[in-house]
């Protein structure tokens, strides 16, 4: 069933009103008729499952037929802080991240990263990163859109993370599994969780003192050394695990 996400203000009392490019998905890529069902989201809590009974050329009506809250988010907000990296594999970090349940994505520029935006090629990419969040949002049923934030420098992402409950930062010369594991063990459902992931060639020392000196937990994620499109998967898929299931890892 086709998910898809409108303003409370579309949500009357019987009917769902869906507008904008979501129109034309329903009508000339997906062939929707009148009919046929599907999921809607008003990108908090709720999910409704409607029948389409109307299609016009800028509207797209829908009756309700049930709603309830929506089961599809993690029980704790987990925010991905990514150096930027190279070439398109943003586009698949998020992709990915975002199917795993993270709730933000922070893209960092760090003292090692390759990409170098000015700041109409960074609005650029932010409104392009911000579609592919929604387009994979709709394909895995997600209640919400997770934001793409715009670039931040590495300091900047830092203050942004500092109210966070958990704090962790992968770094190939952490060490101890078994640290790993009892930091990943504290963490609470509700917690706040951020994910600093580096990019290609990693964060530097004064990027870990910096990090470290405002509580933010270097881990280690085992003996090999991951790519930066690895990484942030790697961590969210334990942490969706444990926050699911209630497994003590």
């Amino acid at each position: 069933m086709h998910h898809f996400f409108v303003e409370k203000t579309q949500i009357g009392e019987k009917e769902i009103h869906i507008t904008g490019s979501d129109v034309n998905h329903l009508r000339n890529v997906l062939r929707i008729v009148p009919g046929e069902l599907v999921s809607v989201s008003d990108g908090d809590a709720t999910t409704y499952r409607c029948e389409v009974t109307q299609m016009d050329e800028n509207c797209v009506t829908a009756k309700i037929l049930w709603s309830q809250e929506a089961d599809t988010e993690l029980p704790s907000r987990i925010v991905l802080f990514q150096g930027l990296p190279k070439a398109d594999k943003m586009e698949l970090i998020i992709q990915k991240t975002i199917e795993l349940g993270v709730s933000e994505i922070v893209p960092v520029a760090t003292r090692r990263s390759v990409v170098k935006l000015d700041a109409k090629k960074a609005e650029a990419k932010n409104k392009r990163w911000n579609a592919i969040a929604e387009s994979t949002a709709k394909q895995a049923k997600r209640a919400v859109i997770p934001a793409v934030k715009p670039v931040m420098d590495f300091e900047a992402a830092v203050r942004y993370a500092s109210a966070m409950n958990q704090k962790f930062i992968p770094y190939e010369l952490a060490h101890g599994m078994d640290a790993t594991r009892e930091a990943f063990r504290m963490i609470q459902p509700g917690d706040s969780i951020a994910l600093f992931i580096g990019p290609e060639g990693g964060f530097d020392e004064q990027e870990v003192e910096l990090a470290k000196d405002t509580g933010i937990l270097p881990i280690t994620l085992g003996r090999r050394i991951l790519r930066t499109e690895t990484a942030g998967m790697a961590v969210l898929a334990v942490l969706m695990f444990q926050l699911e299931s209630g497994a003590v890892l």
